[in-house]
């Protein structure tokens, strides 16, 4: 799915992002490193950290959809495996922790046929 799919009128939609993931804006908002008001008090979703968070999750879930066949499954290894090179880190702790353009370079390195 574009990255755009996930946007309303230019603003990222938890709960688009989340209905496409089979899950909670509450989860969505966990899974990037946020409370669950960052996803539900509107003033809070428009804001510059929320949009962040959600852009750069969902544009790790675009790049590595193709290698899992859907969104979901996608979705699943970014909260489940550990990343080579990262401590045993998770695509998800790393962009919890501001890291996602890190995830983004591993997964690229990888597409290359870097072995990270």
């Amino acid at each position: 799915m574009e990255i755009t799919a996930f946007a309303r009128n230019g603003v990222f939609s938890p709960k688009e992002i989340a209905s496409v993931l089979h899950t909670t804006t509450e989860e969505v908002a966990s899974t990037v490193g946020l409370g669950k008001d960052a996803v539900q008090r509107k003033d809070r979703v428009k804001s510059h950290k929320t949009q962040r968070r959600l852009r750069e999750m969902v544009e790790i879930i675009n790049k590595v959809t193709p290698r899992f066949g859907s969104e979901l499954m996608a979705y699943a290894w970014l909260r489940s495996t550990p990343l080579a090179g990262f401590s045993g880190w998770t695509a998800m702790q790393l962009i919890q922790d501001g890291k996602a353009d890190q995830v983004l370079q591993y997964v690229d390195a990888v597409d290359a046929g870097v072995h990270a």
